[in-house]
């Protein structure tokens, strides 16, 4: 398959077909994300999508789930992504599953009404980095909306039947009462929101970014691995809405912990809890394990 610099994708989607529709991030301005800072935003040509997906069909044979690359395959036109999508559905008879990142102002300037084509037509998964529901934090990020789109944003893919995993990000309000503030409104946004999954990352500082100069320099401080397990805790304790897949278990984060809320709420909090009360450093996963 043919690709074009570094590809990424979620853990979730280690098993599907990567195809690579956009090059980089149209927003690409996130002070805490390396991944496509390498790279101009551009639209792949369609011709060349459309090879794609031939010699991709001739290799595999069938396949089960794609994933829609780079950084916000949305972003193109409803009608390129509604072409690419038939496209994937008439070569890959097994196919079930196509997920693609999604950017917040992308979304906003899709109408509902496209989101629900584009749904129709077979994209079954939304990831959205909301990173937080504090407004000072999205800021501090430069993430490019505030809390109230970001939001209408996720609102509007949860709306269109889209199952959408909300993205957020241990330790990216330092330490202290902002890191509680975080978590909060984190958990405050996702009972508005709604989405199907969320998955919790931790803030682990990528050289060449803009936040990690600002760690280097000691202006940006690392909460230590307890303190992350807090912010998972304030987000446990204050998220309500039942049927939430929580996935914990990136290879980022100290504490690989996954579950339902609210049905597994009380023996998630008991998790962290024993492990916040004894300290105990050989219950959490090792720097040298853990990773983006």
């Amino acid at each position: 398959m043919r690709y074009e610099g570094q590809i990424y994708r979620p853990f979730s989607e280690a098993n599907s077909y990567l195809l690579q529709c956009t090059i980089g991030c149209s927003h690409n301005g996130c002070t805490f994300c390396g991944m496509y800072k390498d790279r101009h935003f551009r639209i792949r040509p369609m011709n060349e999508i459309m090879e794609d997906i031939r010699m991709a069909r001739d290799y595999y044979g069938d396949l089960e789930k794609v994933f829609l690359c780079d950084g916000d395959a949305i972003s193109m036109d409803t009608d390129l992504l509604l072409e690419i999508l038939s496209a994937l559905y008439g070569a890959f008879p097994s196919l079930r599953h196509v997920g693609s990142y999604v950017g917040p102002q992308s979304t906003l300037e899709k109408s509902l009404g496209d989101l629900e084509r584009l749904r129709d037509a077979g994209l079954s998964k939304a990831y959205l980095g909301v990173e937080s529901g504090d407004d000072e934090v999205l800021k501090a990020i430069n993430k490019g909306v505030n809390s109230a789109q970001m939001l209408e944003a996720g609102q509007k893919l949860v709306a269109s039947g889209i199952n959408l995993s909300s993205m957020v990000l241990l330790g990216i309000a330092q330490t202290g009462p902002s890191a509680h503030k975080h978590a909060a409104l984190t958990a405050e946004m996702t009972n508005l929101m709604k989405p199907r999954y969320l998955a919790a990352l931790t803030f682990t500082p990528m050289p060449n970014t803009a936040l990690f100069r600002k760690y280097e320099s000691g202006e940006f401080v690392l909460p230590d691995p307890f303190e992350t397990l807090e912010e998972m805790k304030v987000m446990f304790e204050n998220i309500h809405i039942d049927n939430l897949t929580f996935i914990g278990s990136h290879a980022s984060n100290y504490l690989p912990i996954s579950g339902k809320l609210q049905k597994d709420k009380a023996s998630m909090l008991k998790t962290i809890n024993d492990i916040l009360t004894s300290r105990d450093m050989g219950a959490l996963r090792q720097d040298a394990m853990r990773g983006l």
